[in-house]
């Protein structure tokens, strides 16, 4: 059994499906790109449903990240193992954002929208704090990115027929 399948088993043990979908969003290296999948084809729960558990969840952790990342990096950089771990983070986010740099509000809205490892909500906020996006703006792009590659990850599940019912036709 893979990692990723011990811990939705752990997480149905203890809560709703609908749960599970939401705390799968929120960790950094799910996010949606796996919620949304588990929770159309593992929980054949309504694409709608899955949709919208998944951005909830997806977007939880931003605004903290947004408002706290900077400050945490500060504190916790001087801690050997964790400060190689948030200086790996940052220079990995740094080297997949030239899209950011050329096109600032739109690259980080590509970014996040893009479903491939390393990008997402969580490292479009590592980009954002980077390149010192005000809070509202980072926000905005990252909602707008999350959005399009929710879409993105439910068309490739099949559910966006379920959303669009003009795609079934």
């Amino acid at each position: 059994m893979d990692i990723k399948t011990k811990i939705i088993a752990f997480l149905v043990g203890f809560f709703s499906k609908e749960v599970v979908v939401v705390l799968l969003a929120v960790l950094p290296i799910f996010e949606l790109r796996l919620s949304i999948p588990i929770a159309v084809l593992k929980f054949n729960m309504p694409a709608q449903k899955a949709f919208l558990l998944s951005i909830l969840g997806n977007m939880l952790p931003v605004i903290p990240l947004l408002l706290f990342l900077r400050w945490a990096v500060i504190r916790l950089e001087h801690l050997h193992f964790i400060g190689k771990i948030l200086m790996w983070w940052f220079k990995k986010a740094e080297s997949k954002s030239k899209v950011i740099q050329t096109y600032g509000f739109w690259g980080l809205v590509i970014f996040v929208a893009i479903p491939f490892p390393g990008t997402g909500a969580w490292t479009g906020c590592v980009a954002a704090t980077l390149f010192n996006f005000k809070l509202l703006r980072a926000t905005t792009a990252i909602f707008i990115g999350v959005l399009v590659a929710g879409v993105i990850v439910l068309g490739l599940c099949g559910g966006l027929s379920q959303i669009l019912p003009f795609l079934s036709k």
